[in-house]
């Protein structure tokens, strides 16, 4: 009689074995079989498989004992916990047949002869026959063993892993999937470790988690072990890649954040019991990324590969080892939430009212709910949890799963985009706040919130139940039109909401917004910070640019990666990035500014806009905006960039900014380089062929326009019923400009708020043949149709 095929090998296997070896397992075959050419690394290893499984049942005469249980749940004589106590007991009591352990013990030989050890160390993980498969994660539904050394520390590790197929949270999973708990095998992966606990680990998506958009890779790591990563116990770092550019040979790295990394896992010497503890990281790595840029870049690269091989997105944990300094994939699955969701319209969220955020943390979905605190620290106070509330708990393990079901959103003091409490509420559809640092500190118990995920990769925690709307936008049937329709971004955390409207661009992205939000602090405070007189903004400075040598690099590298990742939303499609256009009072607010600003009278017809970038005052600072841009450009590849010139006076103003410009690096027309002046100012209309000859385009900025035709303060109350962009004068002048670049065969557009909230000056635009129109995002899809109504009239 033919042996049982109770193990095979990694590279024996390919994803058309599932149901011999599950989906984790089948998946490590596919990888190595399929992309070692990619040069993809996986840990070698073998897998019990699902006939292995079932021979441990049959030789314990297990099943009808499981059966008896499981109906005694189904007819309400005991409860979950108490089926799934007994069912795990029967598995703990019992033997491996002689010829499974046989198999076994001889495998794990064959694995510590490949590695040259006596006792080859490894991880020891369940994999299911139904799990990751594309509509069921089974996130975390069974256990996972890390460190196991010797034989007999093996077979523990695999008895454990069969009885973890009924954990309470993995019946109640399979009830609530309509999987048949007896048709479920389970398979055990038994893989060597990657000495991660001396370095590093995490996870990786091949698309954009929260989002949806496909061509972002985004990776999050922490010291040690990946398994705090995976749990949510440590916020960790985050990186962002866009994979388009990384094929064509860039090095497109559009986001870098770096987590608290509080704790690590690692090995214990000489214990069997307990072989990882969880110890505090040091200071040096906490402040410290835990990869490099050229890991982040491979690991995106693997990712693309992955992807590539696989036809879907994928969700992989990766690991480096602490002596080789190589990086590995230890598992990759199908991505199971983006993947599945349905194309065509999209929910949008709003808040109705303004208030101060009392807390922060990553936002995990894109939508709002408000309710009532319920803060729980632990799982032996679960059933505290009521329906409705809004969760607030440390971290989040699968133990939580029937509860988070229940509520109306969550707020977790660890974690980051890939771990439990993220995969669980994106899935259930909930949205969540991870990360926030103290909310368990912070938030009480029957206190009424409201938490918002509809404001970029930022969530926000208000006080009181905000009002708030939703919007369903409808993607099909969006005419095509002739006139460009483009939109205002100013966020770069909220520059991938708005990739699925159907937009050709964006028409303005604010680069102060950028420096305001992400940097913080003043150019010039960067350029002369061994010079500080502020010891205070001195002090900041330092703290926030650790691991800079020179300052200056902060407010490059910031700067280029969030017009990076504004850039990439929308590529291959233009995007003008306005250079910054501060008023000398927001210039003062940043750190360090007052001592570089004077004070204004009128800061809005002040120092701003082309006057100070080839000023003594700010050129250097100006410098690093170019850099910055440059970078961009022909470093991360974004060549779909137009850079916008602000307040531009004079047309001697123009030469000299655009002298300055060519002096950094960034000269009209050098490696397909445009460069728009904003039509804003009178001047730019009455001598608009004259700055026609200097740029590739107008953007007209109808805001400054019409307070300067009209002599209107756009910001007084007072005077609101006269403020009108549809005043003939400012009509007028809109027109000329129009005629003037056509004349002169450049672009014109408008990036002001008056097509956004007004039809019938958006009407005016069409009439009058303006190429392109940026809108507020959310009025993106109606005003288009309007535009193709009276294009088609």
């Amino acid at each position: 009689m033919a042996q049982p095929e109770y193990i095979l090998w990694f590279d024996d296997l390919t994803n058309q074995d599932v149901e011999r070896v599950g989906g984790k397992n089948a998946s490590l075959g596919e990888l190595i079989g399929n992309l070692k050419s990619e040069g993809v690394r996986v840990p070698d290893g073998f897998a019990l498989t699902a006939t292995a499984y079932r021979a441990f049942l049959e030789a314990n005469d297990l099943e009808p004992q499981i059966k008896a249980q499981l109906d005694a749940l189904e007819q309400g004589k005991q409860d979950l916990a108490k089926t799934g106590k007994a069912i795990r007991r029967l598995f703990h009591n019992v033997p491996f047949p002689d010829d499974l352990e046989a198999e076994i013990r001889k495998a794990y030989k064959e694995l510590s002869r490949r590695y040259d050890v006596e006792e080859v160390d490894t991880a020891v993980r369940s994999s299911a026959t139904a799990e990751d498969l594309p509509d069921a994660s089974f996130a975390g539904q069974q256990e996972t063993f890390l460190n196991i050394t010797g034989e007999s520390e093996l077979l523990n590790s695999c008895r454990r892993c069969y009885a973890s197929l009924f954990t309470n949270r993995a019946i109640s999973y399979r009830e609530e999937k309509g999987f048949e708990h007896m048709q479920v095998a389970l398979s055990v992966g038994v893989q060597k470790m990657v000495r991660s606990d001396l370095a590093c680990a995490g996870v990786m998506f091949s698309i954009d988690t929260e989002t949806g958009f496909p061509d972002a890779a985004l990776i999050t790591g922490s010291w040690g072990l990946g398994e705090t990563v995976v749990q949510g116990s440590v916020t960790p770092d985050q990186f962002v890649v866009f994979k388009p550019l990384l094929k064509a040979g860039f090095r497109p790295i559009i986001e870098k954040t770096k987590g608290g990394k509080a704790k690590k896992m690692v090995y214990t010497e000489d214990d069997s019991k307990h072989p990882i503890k969880t110890v505090e990281t040091s200071g040096k790595e906490r402040n410290a990324y835990v990869i490099n840029n050229e890991e982040i870049l491979q690991l995106a690269r693997w990712a693309t590969a992955i992807e590539d091989h696989y036809g879907c997105a994928m969700d992989m944990e990766w690991a480096k080892d602490g002596h080789s300094g190589e990086l590995f994939i230890v598992q990759a699955r199908p991505e199971t939430v983006q993947s599945q969701r349905t194309v065509g319209t999209l929910k949008t969220y709003k808040l109705k009212e303004q208030a101060e955020p009392i807390l922060n943390g990553l936002s995990i979905g894109e939508a709002i709910a408000s309710g009532k605190v319920c803060r729980v620290l632990s799982t032996k106070d679960i059933d505290k949890v009521e329906d409705g509330s809004i969760l607030v708990t440390e971290m989040t393990d699968p133990d939580w799963v029937p509860v988070m079901k229940r509520v109306a959103g969550i707020v977790t003091d660890y974690g980051g985009r890939t771990c439990h409490a993220a995969i669980v509420s994106r899935e259930l559809g909930i949205p969540a706040i991870v990360g926030t640092g103290d909310g368990t500190r912070t938030l009480e118990t029957g206190q009424a919130v409201t938490i918002s995920c509809a404001e970029g990769d930022q969530g926000h925690i208000y006080e009181g139940e905000l009002a708030y709307e939703t919007v369903d936008v409808d993607l099909e049937n969006v005419p095509e039109t002739k006139t460009q329709i483009m939109m205002n971004i100013a966020s770069p955390s909220a520059a991938f909401n708005w990739w699925q409207l159907p937009a050709e661009g964006i028409g303005l992205a604010r680069m102060e917004f950028i420096i305001n939000n992400l940097i913080k602090i003043h150019p010039m405070a960067l350029v002369n910070y061994d010079h500080l007189e502020d010891r205070d903004a001195w002090k900041t400075i330092r703290d926030m640019t650790k691991g800079y040598t020179d300052k200056r690099d902060y407010f490059v590298d910031n700067l280029s990666r969030g017009i990076g990742k504004i850039a990439s939303s929308q590529y291959p499609h233009p995007v003008i990035v306005r250079l910054s256009d501060f008023k000398t009072n927001e210039y003062a607010d940043l750190i360090g500014g007052r001592e570089f600003e004077h004070t204004e009278s009128n800061p809005m017809l002040g120092f701003r806009g082309a006057a100070r970038y080839y000023s003594d005052r700010y050129r250097e600072g100006f410098a690093l905006e170019c850099r910055a841009l440059k970078q961009v450009r022909e470093e991360m590849g974004f060549d779909n960039v137009i850079v916008m010139v602000p307040f531009c006076r004079r047309v001697s103003e123009a030469d000299k900014v655009l002298q300055v410009m060519a002096d950094n690096g960034l000269k009209r027309g050098e490696n397909g380089l445009q460069i728009y002046v904003m039509c804003e100012i009178p001047s730019n209309v009455l001598l608009a062929d004259q700055f026609a000859e200097r740029f590739d385009g107008f953007s007209i900025g109808s805001n400054d326009l019409t307070q300067l035709i009209l002599g209107v303060d756009r910001d007084s109350g007072e005077l609101a019923e006269l403020f009108d962009e549809t005043d003939e004068a400012v009509q007028l002048a809109i027109t000329k400009v129009i005629e003037a670049a056509h004349r002169n065969h450049i672009k014109v557009g408008i990036c002001g708020q008056g097509p956004s909230d007004n039809p019938d000056f958006a009407a005016f635009l069409v009439e009058q043949g303006i190429d392109s129109m940026s809108l507020n995002p959310d009025s993106v899809v109606q005003v288009k149709k309007l535009v193709a109504e009276r294009e088609k009239a």
